[in-house]
């Protein structure tokens, strides 16, 4: 599970700095890394779900 929330942070951290580029300085390729990254995100987070709850009921 460890090695999951790392994966999510590493993520997140990728959609966050290209996402901030986007806003900040209008770069439309940053925003499409941000907008892929944010499907491989919310992958992520649905696995980190599944885990969570399986982890729960032990």
């Amino acid at each position: 599970m460890k090695e999951l929330v790392d994966r999510i942070n590493q993520e997140f951290a990728v959609f966050k700095e290209n996402a901030t580029l986007q806003v900040e300085k209008g770069n439309k390729a940053a925003g499409a890394r941000a907008r892929k990254v944010s499907l491989e995100l919310e992958k992520s987070l649905k696995e980190f779900r599944k885990v969570s709850i399986a982890a729960s009921k032990k």
